[in-house]
C-alpha cells in the first residue's frame, strides 16, 4: 500500500488526489490520508487554516486512510517528517524511513514504491498527464446552493464557451504576506502577464480575456479595455467555482498557483493554449529542457517576459 498525504489548498489537494488516482491506475493499492485537515495543530503555521475542499466537489468516493492503515506503514516511533527528529532519522536511515518527502520537481521512483507514506504537493504535470482525460470526467462541480449565484456562474460559463475566451489568473492575497512574498513574489510580474496576453493575441486575434483574482480592485485598475473583463462572482467557500469557470475558457494564462493550473488542466479543448510561469518559487531555477519535458504542452514565460 502507498498512502498520499493530503494537505494545503484546493489546487494542492487536487494534485495529491491525482497522484493517488495515478497510483491506483498502475495497479497499486493507494489511500489518501486526510487527517491533516482534522488536526489544527498541523496547520499552526497557516493563519487562515485550510478545509478539505476535495469534499466540495463531486468526486467518485476516494479511499481515506484509516488510523490503523497509517500506523501500519509509519509504525509508532516515527516522527513527522519535517520535525527535527524526523529529518535526522530520515538522513541517518533513509532506506528504512517509511516517509518519502518530495524534494525535487519530479520523482519517478515513487511509482515503484510499496509501503511508503508520500508527503508533498506533486505539482509536476508529468505525474498524472496520462490520466488527465479520466480526471476531467470524474472531477465535477456540484450545483451551488445559492441559486442566483448558480445562474450567474452558468451565464458566465456559457459566454466563455461561446467566445475565444482566455482565463487570466492573478493571485495576490496571501502572496503579499512577507514570508510568501519572499518565496512566491516577483514571478508573475506585469511583464509576465503582458507577454502571456500578447502571445495569445498573436495566435487568437479575437481573444477575450476573463480575469480571475482575489484582488478584483487591483485587476480592474491595471487591466482595462476592450476584450477584458474581471470575473468577481465567487467568494469564500464558493471560490472553487472559479476553477470551473477557468476550465470553460478556450485558453488559460495561469499564475504560479496550483489553483489556476487546475483550471487549465480541466479545460477539455484539444487546441488550448496553456501558459504558466517558468518557475513556481523563487528557490527554483528554470532549466528549459527539463521544464518542457515535465510540463509537456505548456508555454513557459519568465518573470522578465520571455518565452522559454
Amino acid at each position: 500500500m502507498v498512502i498520499v498525504k493530503a494537505m494545503g489548498g484546493l489546487g494542492n489537494q487536487l494534485q495529491q488526489y491525482a497522484l493517488y488516482r495515478k497510483i491506483q491506475a498502475i495497479g497499486k493499492e493507494a489511500r489518501l490520508d486526510i487527517s491533516w485537515f482534522h488536526d489544527k495543530t498541523l496547520q499552526a503555521n497557516i493563519p487562515a487554516g485550510r478545509a478539505l475542499e476535495l469534499d466540495y466537489l463531486d468526486l467518485p468516493p476516494y479511499q481515506a486512510a484509516s488510523g490503523e492503515e497509517v500506523r501500519s506503514i509509519l509504525g509508532r516511533m516515527w516522527e513527522e517528517p519535517e520535525s527535527v527528529v524526523g529529518k535526522i532519522r530520515r538522513k541517518l536511515y533513509p532506506a528504512s524511513s517509511p516517509f518519502f518527502v518530495e524534494s525535487d520537481l519530479y520523482h519517478e521512483q515513487i511509482f515503484s514504491m510499496e509501503g511508503k507514506y508520500l508527503v508533498g504537493y506533486w505539482a509536476c504535470e508529468k505525474y498524472y498527464a496520462d490520466i488527465l482525460e479520466c480526471l476531467r470526467t470524474e472531477i465535477a462541480f456540484p450545483q451551488c446552493a445559492d441559486k442566483e449565484l448558480q445562474k450567474r456562474n452558468d451565464d458566465a460559463a456559457a459566454q466563455m464557451e461561446e467566445t475565444a475566451s482566455v482565463s487570466v489568473h492573478i493571485r495576490r492575497g496571501d502572496y503579499l504576506d512577507e514570508i510568501n512574498r519572499e518565496l512566491f513574489g516577483g514571478i508573475c510580474t506585469e511583464a509576465y502577464y503582458d507577454r502571456a496576453i500578447a502571445y495569445v493575441k498573436e495566435r487568437v486575434p479575437e481573444a477575450r480575456f476573463y480575469f480571475f483574482s482575489d484582488d478584483a480592485a487591483y485587476v480592474e485598475a491595471h487591466y482595462q479595455g476592450e476584450g477584458m473583463e474581471v470575473i468577481d462572482l465567487n467568494h469564500g467557500k464558493n471560490s472553487f467555482y472559479d476553477i470551473m469557470l477557468m476550465s470553460r475558457c478556450r485558453h488559460n494564462i495561469c499564475a504560479n498557483s496550483t489553483f489556476s493550473f487546475w483550471g487549465a488542466r480541466l479545460n477539455p479543448h484539444d487546441d488550448k493554449i496553456m501558459i504558466r510561469p517558468s518557475i513556481h518559487k523563487n528557490t527554483q531555477v528554470c532549466i528549459p529542457e527539463q521544464m518542457q519535458a515535465l510540463w509537456d504542452g505548456w508555454v513557459l514565460v519568465t518573470p522578465q517576459g520571455d518565452v522559454v
